[in-house]
């Protein structure tokens, strides 16, 4: 079959179940936390065929919002339409807006890589400097980073906002920003990280580059699932043109120098890569190659990163080792979710010298429960003890790891609100500029 045809045939599978999912909506109307939610024909006709989340989790979420939800997700749910209140008014986003680019094409992404600083022994600064774990002073405010962080994590907020209240402007603006970002012609975003991290004074992206998209795009996908399920003014031309540039997306991951070098990474960077090319591969219907890449990271990822005690020795020689760990651990608990599609388990796979997933998040036990004084780890973050509380939910919940569900009552929330219950899965945010000492 030609790379057209297979497209071809994968975006006729994708607009069907597009079809079958939009298909009738009849839920009645609904009240949860003070919050009057929409009447018939606002709800999700559907169970979302999402992939890292729990599509059939998510119903019963919402259900339980609209009887007598508990405390927490009361708490949770607050948080989540709070965070989506506020992307109502904020973007939409798009590469366009950016004010400078090495690419001869301003369509396409642009960022400076992370860790690098002028250097002082030169008139002109160059070649830059780097310096492991520090962002770079212009890094948040050059090019696309911060734009796309914005709008990947509005999209993903007001969809779950949508899909628990049924308030379509919720879906509304999820809609306009995504065609912003990925659609519209004259706003969208090329389908390639060629120009990622780029070192300034140099006009060459980097494999790096690729983590920017990587580590978010998982919430966007899910996003999309939760829109096909029959979200009000998502069509079946949006649906299309989704798995289209995704498609494209994916290819370019797969056949650029810049896309294979990053999944040859033995790290962070490897893990997930392989997270964004599977769940691509789910959503755009390459069921059988997402399943033999999640199979590989049984024993290409977890038996080659995670020792019998947990440790994970690449993140830990970082500079940002408790960020490290539990940036790592986030991308193998996110593709445990993506092997539930395929029935993969990864929680239960345990390599010949003992690692495990939730091995490795045990390992975090002491310092997520007691602070820093039990890290015993130079490091150059403000030590935060909350964003390992997402990882031991995963394990306690999904893993039946007693460990963890024993540790978590010490854990401290994030400063943002406990978001578990109304997204349960390991979505703590840690690509924003670190706090350090």
């Amino acid at each position: 079959m030609s790379a057209a045809g297979g497209v071809g045939m994968l975006s006729a599978m994708s607009a069907a179940r597009f079809r079958i999912m939009a298909a009738g909506l009849a839920v009645a109307g609904l009240a949860v936390a003070g919050t009057v939610l929409a009447g018939p024909s606002a709800l999700a006709a559907t169970t979302p065929h999402t992939i890292v989340l729990d599509g059939a989790k998510l119903v019963a979420i919402r259900q339980q919002l609209a009887g007598t939800p508990s405390q927490q997700l009361t708490a949770a749910f607050t948080a989540l339409k709070k965070s989506a209140d506020a992307a109502l008014t904020a973007g939409p986003w798009s590469v366009m807006d950016k004010k400078t680019t090495v690419s001869p094409d301003k369509h396409d992404y642009y960022s400076l890589a992370t860790y690098f600083f002028p250097n002082p022994s030169t008139p002109d600064h160059c070649p830059y400097v780097h310096e492991d774990g520090k962002w770079g002073p212009d890094v948040a405010t050059t090019g696309d980073l911060t734009a796309r962080a914005r709008a990947w994590q509005a999209i993903s907020d007001l969809t779950l906002a949508w899909f628990y209240t049924g308030d379509a402007k919720y879906a509304s603006r999820a809609e306009l920003d995504i065609r912003t970002w990925f659609l519209n012609s004259a706003t969208k975003m090329n389908p390639n990280m060629t120009f990622g991290q780029v070192v300034p004074c140099t006009t060459v992206g980097r494999k790096e580059g690729i983590i920017e998209s990587s580590e978010a795009i998982t919430q966007v996908v899910d996003a999309l699932a939760i829109l096909d399920s029959g979200a009000p003014g998502w069509s079946s031309t949006d649906h299309s043109g989704m798995v289209a540039w995704l498609t494209k997306f994916l290819t370019w991951m797969r056949t650029s120098s810049l896309g294979k070098a990053e999944s040859k990474a033995t790290n962070n960077h490897g893990t997930f890569k392989d997270l964004q090319d599977a769940v691509l591969e789910l959503y755009v219907g390459q069921t059988a190659t997402a399943k033999t890449l999640i199979q590989s990271v049984r024993t290409n990822r977890i038996a080659k990163q995670i020792k019998g005690d947990g440790s994970q020795p690449a993140e830990l020689s970082r500079t940002r080792p408790w960020h490290y760990i539990n940036f790592n651990a986030q991308a193998l608990c996110r593709l445990a979710g993506a092997g539930r599609n395929v029935g993969v388990n990864l929680w239960a796979y345990k390599a010949s010298n003992g690692a495990t997933i939730a091995k490795a998040i045990d390992f975090m036990i002491p310092a997520a429960t007691k602070g820093e004084s039990a890290w015993n780890r130079s490091d150059l973050d403000v030590f935060d003890q909350s964003i390992a509380s997402d990882k031991l939910r995963a394990a306690a919940e999904q893993a039946g790891d007693t460990k963890a569900k024993a540790a978590l009552p010490k854990v401290p929330a994030p400063a943002g609100g406990d978001l578990w219950p109304v997204q349960p899965t390991c979505w703590i945010d840690l690509g924003e500029p670190p706090v350090q000492k």
